[in-house]
């Protein structure tokens, strides 16, 4: 069963509870059953698992529970790799929210988790700490002290222990599973389309707007700026986009991510021109969403230049938006 999640409306007031998962979970979530995995970008596949946990769920009457990690494990093994998130604990919040689950649960992967091994993680967090009745995960997962775990060790101990386990089967689309490697790999090539096929919804980036130098304004495109933090660097350049505010409302645009190589110094940052609007977006969170790739960035040594290729990359998002 695949579960296609619709496009989101933000809404910064938690759509459901988020719970340490190194905690006794409230007695009226314990019974439940448990989607596991990364879940990062929660894309197809991964709404096909957390799928089958919400039906399982509905159809027994207890409650649906997502549990993610966080950092992901891949960060805590290998901190020296470059930033490769798709998605942050807020984003999947919502999205695992907009699919059914009831609450989230967050295990902080660190140097203790990371020593479990997979029968305690099996009794001591799934049944002894979440009281779970059931699992749903990927076939392919593991877990536990060095990767000791798989599904036919949770299989294993879920038969030992009253615990259901369903193992979900990849998703596939153009002969390959679906996978969150495929999406990076095509964000940073450009290709923000094939990535949104795999995710069911657009890339996004999400963030707080920060003050700028105000060259952007000055050229008649002010921007709203926003930092990559810990997200995957797509392939650097222009962008048509959609930004969803606070509010609600959706805006229209043209974004550079990058390192705007025409100012020093450089910096790493997302700056959305939102079309046809005019107002102050600074201190707000919003959320940017990676519709189409216009172009590679490049330097302009006369700023009369840069304002001339910018309306012509505002003109193309807007015909690339509208289709």
């Amino acid at each position: 069963m695949t579960v296609i999640v619709p496009p989101l409306r933000l809404s910064y007031s938690p759509p459901m509870e988020r719970l340490d998962g190194g905690s006794a979970v409230p007695e009226r979530l314990r019974g439940g059953i448990v989607a596991l995995g990364n879940f990062d970008g929660f894309h197809e596949g991964h709404q096909a698992v957390v799928g089958r946990a919400v039906e399982r769920a509905r159809a027994a009457g207890r409650p649906a529970l997502v549990a993610t990690f966080d950092p992901h494990p891949v960060r805590f093994f290998k901190p020296e790799l470059p930033p490769f998130r798709l998605t942050s604990l807020d984003q999947r919040q919502r999205l695992f929210g907009a699919a059914g689950a009831d609450a989230m649960l967050v295990f902080h992967f660190d140097a203790a988790l990371a020593s479990v091994t997979a029968e305690d993680f099996v009794t001591e967090r799934l049944i002894g700490l979440i009281g779970a009745a059931g699992v749903a995960t990927g076939e392919d997962f593991t877990f536990g002290h060095k990767r000791g775990g798989n599904m036919a060790v949770l299989k294993r101990l879920g038969g030992e222990h009253g615990l259901s386990v369903d193992a979900v089967a990849p998703v596939m689309a153009d002969g390959e599973p679906v996978s969150s490697s495929r999406i990076r790999e095509a964000l940073e090539a450009g290709d923000p389309e094939s990535a949104a096929r795999l995710l069911t919804r657009p890339f996004a980036i999400e963030g707080v707007v920060e003050h700028g130098d105000n060259r952007g304004r000055e050229l008649g495109y002010p921007t709203a700026n926003i930092a990559l933090g810990p997200y995957l660097r797509p392939r650097f350049g222009i962008y048509a986009v959609r930004g969803r505010l606070s509010d609600g409302r959706v805006l229209d645009g043209a974004a550079n991510l990058g390192i705007r190589p025409s100012f020093d110094p450089p910096l790493e940052l997302l700056e959305p021109h939102f079309f046809d609007f005019d107002g102050d977006l600074y201190g707000q969170r919003i959320e940017v969403e990676l519709i189409s790739f216009l172009r590679p960035e490049r330097k302009f040594d006369r700023m009369d230049a840069l304002a001339a290729q910018m309306e012509a990359d505002c003109t193309e998002a807007r015909k690339r938006l509208a289709a």
